[in-house]
This record gives structure tokens, sequence and C-alpha cells, in this order.
């Protein structure tokens, strides 16, 4: 990668080192002080709770991670603006309050995963890598609810649905990956069918078993897991499962505003430096190859 270099008051100086989403991101401790990380490349993650439950806490330690990772691009959707909003600068798109806009993103992101599919398929491989000619794509997605269930109409908030599944459910060998957040967690939210396609799932403080178990899977409470039992006042714990394996119980790390603002300040200059060094630009691709990287915003 190469040196970067930001201006300030002090004169130019380096600003790296940053770090890669093929990372395992740090997210917080286990109940016996052990650093719990997790891997996103490959993986998508679902994350809900109660309000005040710590969700955003940790949608935006994610959110951070893939900020710092400059080989990688971010899409981010938030409904409220204000919880991604900080972001910004370091993503490819953003979208606030706008189901149509939502749509007509989720609809672009599928012709990128086709269009990568269609490039392994050219040189007969399997999924991207670190040596890939396009870069991993983070989708981080803030209340899943407003897009699915509140904004619009039936027709629209289906289609946003079936657009996100299908986005889940085949977008991690080509690098997409989907961090999805819900305070709301429901049937009619998160179906079945749309949980079980997420390899991590974190569910925060929920005022019933039964929506814990629709963040974690059918009969966890059952079995004695349940983040109806985690105080209303230990915000940021929470149970985290991964695909196939059992909960552990998880304090995640915090970010105020102001660790955020400085983040993603210190993120958005390192990708403008990068830019303006013409790296981040995408690579040539001949006429014979589909392309595979991310339109531009509209």
């Amino acid at each position: 990668m190469p040196t970067l270099v930001a201006s300030g008051p002090a004169g130019d100086m380096p600003a790296g080192p940053a770090l890669s989403i093929f990372d395992p991101v740090f997210i917080g401790i286990d109940e016996f002080g052990h650093r719990v990380t997790t891997p996103l490349i490959y993986r998508n993650m679902l994350i809900g709770g109660e309000p005040g439950a710590g969700k955003s806490a940790l949608l935006n330690l994610l959110v951070a991670h893939a900020a710092l990772s400059l080989d990688c691009r971010l899409c981010l959707l938030d409904g409220k603006r204000v919880e991604l909003g900080q972001w910004r600068r370091c993503a490819d798109v953003f979208v606030g309050p706008d189901q149509g806009h939502a749509i007509r993103t989720l609809q672009r992101l599928q012709t990128v995963m086709d269009n990568r599919y269609a490039y392994l398929e050219w040189f007969g491989e399997r999924k991207v890598g670190p040596v890939h000619d396009f870069q991993p794509i983070v989708v981080a997605i803030d209340e899943i609810a407003y897009f699915s269930a509140t904004a619009g109409d039936k027709k629209t908030q289906e289609l946003f649905a079936a657009l996100l599944r299908d986005l889940v459910a085949r977008g991690r060998a080509v690098g997409i990956i989907v961090i999805a957040a819900t305070q709301r967690p429901s049937s009619d939210i998160i179906p079945t069918s749309l949980r079980d396609l997420f390899a991590w799932r974190f569910a925060g403080r929920c005022t019933t078993d039964v929506s814990s178990d629709i963040v974690l899977g059918h009969g966890w409470a059952n079995k004695g897991w349940s983040s109806n039992t985690i105080s209303p006042n230990n915000q940021g714990a929470g149970l985290l499962i991964a695909e196939g394996g059992s909960p552990q119980l998880v304090k995640t790390a915090y970010l105020t505003d102001t660790d955020c603002a400085r983040i993603a300040a210190y993120a958005a200059t390192m990708r403008d430096a990068l830019r303006a060094e013409g790296h981040a630009a995408a690579p040539a691709v001949p006429p014979s190859k589909p392309a595979a990287g991310l339109p531009e915003a509209a």
C-alpha cells in the first residue's frame, strides 16, 4: 500500500497505516475479559435490539473499521440520516430517508454483484481476494424497518426486502458485505428466510424471548440464551452467534460521537489522498470482460 500523506497545522505528515477489510474486526470483550473479533469478509452481520441496547454503537464500530480499510468501499443506508451520517465523506453512496433511492442503490449493487460473478466465471475463480482488481463493498443499513415496513407502500417494501435478501444470499463470495441493524426484531421485519442468511447475528437486549430468538435463531431462548435477561442498564452487552455456533455474551466497544467524527475525518483524508494518487481508480477492464466496479452515486 502506498505511503499516504495528510496536511495539518504541523505540515505534511504520514497518515497511515490503515486497516484491511480482510482483517478480523475487534468488537469488544467476552464475559471473561477476552478480546472478541469477527471476520467480515465473506460474511454478513445482523444486529437487533430494543432502543438504547447499543446496536448503533456496534454498527458504527463496524463501519469505522470499514472506513479505515482502504481496500474496501462503503455504501450506507440510514433512514434517520444521523446514525451513519458522520461517515458520509467516506462512502461512495449515502442514502437517507428515501426509499426510492434505497431501492435504486440495491438494484445497482445487484448489477455489480452479477457483473462480478461473470468476471470470476471468466477467470475460473470462485470468490474475490486481496489480489483481485475490484474491492469489497460494505453495505451498512441502519433500521431495516424504515425501508422494509414503514416508508412507501407494500409493493416497494417487498421489493426492498427481496433485493436485500438477494444481496445477503449471493453477495458474500464477490465481496459484498451486508451489515444490517434494527430496533424492531419482529418476524415481519426479519423473516427467518432472511435471518438465517446472516453468518453473524448480534442480539442486544430485547423485550421478549421471542424477539431474541428472531435475531439469534429459533429455540435459543429455551436453551437458556435470551437477550431478554440482559439488564437494561448494561448497554452494549448482547449475545453474539456465528454461523453454526453457539451464542456468547459480549460487551461491545463504544465510540463516542467525537470519536466517530475524528475517525471519519481521518479515514476521509486517507481516502482522498489515495484518490489523489490515482490508486482508487477502477482498473481498466478489456471490453470483452465484464466490469466489476460500483457505479457512481446518483
